[in-house]
């Protein structure tokens, strides 16, 4: 008797387990969409919070065929972010290019004229300045400290893709620290912020969001697949970046950057190839050509050279400056950005036939400069959009 009745408190007891499975696993899943609705709220406080701010920039180009009658001016649009109450707009110099004056529309419509009072093309960006005193009923966002961002974060992009006012897109950190191209420029800039956020035309100058309702970065360009499809690649210039040229624009109309004079990549394996006797793991940047008479050449570093074969032969390789070592064309070009003003002096430790030596470079300004310091290009990323 009491083996049946053993067995019929076994079956209970499978039973009640079973039960107390689906209850608790009914907890974790309303837990779950519980965060999840909770999550998509937050995210459209955030819209409803910010939208006000991001505007649609209008600028009028000169037809393609100025002469040909019929033809009518191009319109491009962009976007840009509230800066502050005195009218004042941050977007990407794509967006104002040449420009003296652009029309700028908020979400509720209104529409003003704005005008170009500051830009720099070397880091996409440009600030214009409403004309009208509308400084009651502005909301300027906050620049937040783009170094703080983690990969993985999740972000919101607001612009006006494709014209379509005020649309929001989500997406997370992808990576941090890239350096790509800027349009019609030789040069890069650094430290972009990379983002699966949907990034359309007309998303430029738009602002990147954290989910704390802080600025990380002004989005500038989406990469394209081979298809003409969005690729996943959205890059958006860093907001610490930002924070530091936009007070120069507002004050001077301009930022000025140093300028070492060199075309330079990161090594690679292949690349090692062209030394004699260097580990294929060696690692640095590669120097491939000094711009004449510029800051590098007169401080005596070697680019590559060619022989009458049609061999290449490496000569410097850099691996610190200013006693920090650097792996990546990132690390020069970050550093000496965020660090250096033109004018000031540059240790460069470089590797020459298997000798360390230091050089000291005097910066030179890279507006008054005719070549690039880092024309390799270290993403294959594009920027032929508004």
């Amino acid at each position: 008797m009491k083996k049946p009745v053993f067995m019929v408190m076994l079956v209970f007891t499978f039973i009640f387990s079973g039960v107390f499975f689906q209850v608790e696993k009914l907890e974790i899943f309303a837990q779950t969409e519980n965060e999840k609705n909770s999550s998509l709220v937050s995210i459209s406080k955030i819209f409803k919070d910010v939208q006000g701010s991001v505007v649609q920039i209008t600028r009028e180009n000169p037809s393609a065929s100025p002469d040909s009658p019929g033809d009518e001016n191009v319109t491009s649009l962009g976007s840009g972010f509230v800066f502050d109450k005195e009218g004042r707009i941050i977007t990407n110099h794509h967006v104002v290019r040449d420009s003296k004056n652009v029309d700028v529309t908020f979400i509720d419509g209104n529409r003003y004229v704005a005008s170009v009072i500051g830009s720099d093309p070397f880091n996409d960006i440009a600030v214009i300045d409403i004309s009208q005193n509308i400084s009651g009923q502005l909301s300027p966002l906050t620049l937040g400290n783009s170094s703080a961002v983690e990969v993985g974060d999740q972000v919101i992009a607001i612009g006006n893709p494709y014209g379509l006012a005020g649309s929001m897109s989500v997406g997370i950190v992808s990576q941090k620290g890239r350096l790509i191209s800027t349009e019609g420029s030789p040069f890069s800039i650094p430290s972009v912020i990379q983002t699966d956020a949907l990034i359309n035309p007309g998303n430029s100058g738009g602002p990147l969001l954290s989910i704390g309702e802080e600025v990380i970065g002004m989005n500038t360009a989406g990469v394209l697949s081979d298809s003409g499809s969005f690729s996943g690649i959205g890059l958006a210039v860093p907001s610490n970046t930002i924070s530091k040229i936009v007070p120069v624009l507002i004050s001077t109309g301009n930022y000025t950057h140093p300028w070492l004079g060199v075309s330079a990549s990161t090594l690679t394996s292949k690349l090692t190839e062209n030394f004699e006797n260097l580990s294929r793991d060696f690692k640095g940047v590669y120097v491939d050509s000094i711009a004449k008479d510029g800051p590098a050449d007169n401080a005596g570093l070697r680019g590559s050279t060619t022989d009458q074969y049609g061999d290449k032969h490496g000569n410097d390789i850099i691996t610190a400056v200013d006693s920090h070592n650097v792996t990546y064309m990132e690390d020069l070009v970050s550093y000496i950005d965020e660090n250096k003003q033109p004018g000031e002096k540059l240790n460069l430790t470089v590797i020459r036939n298997q000798s360390y030596l230091d050089l000291n470079v005097l910066l030179g300004d890279r507006s008054n400069s005719t070549k690039s310091d880092n024309s390799t290009k270290s993403e294959d990323a594009k920027d032929p959009y508004d």
